[in-house]
């Protein structure tokens, strides 16, 4: 019973973990696609 306890315990800080790198990466796509944008819209008032 512990054993199981304990793989429940571990597979859950897993999934807990997973979901913290993912809204990290989320976070610098988005921050990149801004980027992105800020420069498109500098080099389109330059034309």
């Amino acid at each position: 019973m512990n054993r199981l306890i304990t793989l429940m315990l571990m597979c859950a800080g897993l999934a807990l973990a997973g979901c913290n790198t993912i809204a990290g990466a989320g976070k610098d796509i988005e921050s990149g696609g801004e980027k992105v944008q800020d420069t498109a819209r500098d080099v389109q008032q330059k034309m």
